[in-house]
C-alpha cells in the first residue's frame, strides 16, 4: 500500500515567520522522514512554495526563507494537500490570499486531493470555497473570525480537529500533529500510526472531539498521580473493569478520579476505558488472523456483535472490513497479542458517559450507547 503524495503549502511570499514554523514542521516530520520498517513506501513529501523563489524574511518578523523545487502547481495531482496556515494579516485585517493559491486548491480538490489545515490554514481552504456546508476548526483565538468571514462554514471551536472525509481540518499547534497521526492511522493503521507517534514521543492518538482547552480553574492533578492506573487497566482490559476499582486503585473517590481523569485527557473514565478497547482492538485485527470473536474477548468489548456494533459507530466500518483494508504489517502467531497486553494506545471521539460504576464492559444497547 503507497500512502501517496503530500503537498504542503508554504504561504508565505516573504519568508515563514518563526512563529508558524510549528505548523510547517509538522508534516514535514509526520510525512517526510522515511519509516520504511513501519511501511514502504512512505509518504513523497513536496514543500510547496507560493512565491517565485528564495526569499529573504526581513529582520522584523524573524522569517526564515525557504529554497525547494516545488511550486503551486504541484499542489495539483498530489495526494494530500496541507495548508500549515496563511499570514496574519489575512487572519487579522482581512488582507486579500494570492489568487493563485486559491486556484491551485480548487484544482486540487477538483482533481480527487484530500484537503487539509492545520490552525489558520483553514481560512484558505475557506476562502476557496472548499469548507462551504461543512464542518470545520481552527485555533480557538480564530474561530469566532472564520465564522463571521464565511457564514457558510460550520465552525466548532472546541474540538482539535474534525474529519470530514475528503476536507480535515484542525485547531493550532499541538492539534496538528493529533491530525496528522489521524491521517497516518487512517492510510496505514492503528500499528504504523501507535509506532510513530512513539518515535515522536507523543500520544499516539488524542480523539478528534477532545476540548482545545481545559479550563485550569477546575482543580485538576498532575498526570503523575493517573499514570500507574491508567497503564493497570491497559494491561487489564480483557477483564471487567468498574471505575470504583480503578478509583480505589488511584486512592481516590470516584468523583474525584473521575474528574482528574477528565481534566487529564478531555473525556469520562468510561469513554477512556472504550477508547482503549478499541484500539486493542483495532491492534489485534491489525496483526494477529484472531477470530472476531476472539478479538472481541480480549479487547474486553465482549461479543461478536458488541464489536461490531462498536466498530461501526466510532469508526464507520466493520471489524472484518477494517482488518481487509490494513493487511497485517509484521508476523503474528494467531495466539499472540500484537503490543502485549500493556499496549492499549490511544482512542477515538469523545462521548460524555457520565460518572456510573458499573462494569465497563460496552453493551450493545443502552442509555449510554
Amino acid at each position: 500500500m503507497h500512502p501517496g503524495s503530500v503537498a504542503v503549502v508554504v504561504a508565505e511570499d516573504i519568508g515563514v515567520p518563526s512563529w508558524d514554523l510549528y505548523e510547517l514542521s509538522i508534516p514535514c516530520t509526520v510525512f517526510g522522514k522515511p519509516q520504511a520498517d513501519l511501511a514502504d513506501p512512505w509518504y513523497d513529501l513536496r514543500l510547496c512554495r507560493m512565491g517565485t523563489g528564495q526569499q529573504d524574511g526581513s529582520p522584523a518578523d524573524s522569517g526564515l526563507s525557504l529554497r525547494t523545487r516545488y511550486g503551486l502547481d504541484d499542489l495539483v495531482g498530489a495526494d494530500t494537500v496541507i495548508v500549515p496556515s496563511v499570514p496574519d494579516s489575512f487572519v487579522d485585517e482581512g488582507g486579500p490570499l494570492p489568487s493563485a493559491l486559491i486556484t491551485a486548491l480548487r484544482q486540487a480538490y477538483d482533481a480527487g486531493a484530500r484537503m487539509v489545515s492545520l490552525c489558520t490554514g483553514a481560512f484558505a481552504l475557506a476562502e476557496a470555497g472548499l469548507l462551504d456546508g461543512r464542518r470545520a476548526t481552527a485555533h480557538w483565538m480564530h474561530t469566532a473570525q472564520l465564522a463571521e468571514r464565511y457564514p457558510k462554514v460550520q465552525v466548532d471551536d472546541s474540538v482539535l480537529y474534525v474529519d470530514d472525509g475528503d476536507v480535515l481540518t484542525s485547531a493550532g499547534l499541538t492539534a496538528g500533529l493529533d491530525l496528522c497521526l489521524h491521517l497516518v492511522r487512517r492510510d496505514l493503521g492503528a500499528h504504523v500510526a501507535n509506532q510513530l507517534a512513539r518515535r515522536m514521543v507523543v500520544p499516539a492518538h488524542r480523539p478528534g472531539g477532545q476540548a482545545q482547552f481545559i479550563d485550569l480553574s477546575v482543580p485538576t492533578t498532575d498526570d503523575g498521580s493517573l499514570g500507574p492506573v491508567l497503564d493497570w487497566a491497559r494491561a487489564h482490559l480483557d477483564q471487567p473493569l468498574a471505575v470504583g476499582d480503578l478509583a480505589q486503585r488511584a486512592a481516590m473517590s470516584p468523583r474525584t478520579f473521575h474528574r482528574r481523569l477528565q481534566a487529564a485527557t478531555g473525556t469520562t473514565p468510561l469513554q477512556w476505558l472504550l477508547n482503549q478497547r478499541l484500539a486493542r482492538a483495532q491492534n489485534l485485527l491489525e496483526s494477529t488472523d484472531l477470530p472476531i470473536e476472539k478479538v472481541g474477548e480480549l479487547s474486553g468489548l465482549g461479543t461478536a456483535n458488541n464489536l461490531r456494533h462498536h466498530f461501526l459507530k466510532q469508526l464507520g466500518v466493520s471489524p472484518s472490513a477494517y482488518r481487509r483494508a490494513f493487511p497485517r504489517t509484521r508476523p503474528e502467531s494467531s495466539r499472540s497479542l500484537p503490543e502485549g497486553r500493556s499496549q492499549g494506545g490511544e482512542g477515538r471521539r469523545t462521548i460524555d458517559r457520565g460518572t456510573s460504576d458499573a462494569l465497563v464492559t460496552p453493551r450493545a444497547t443502552g442509555p449510554d450507547e
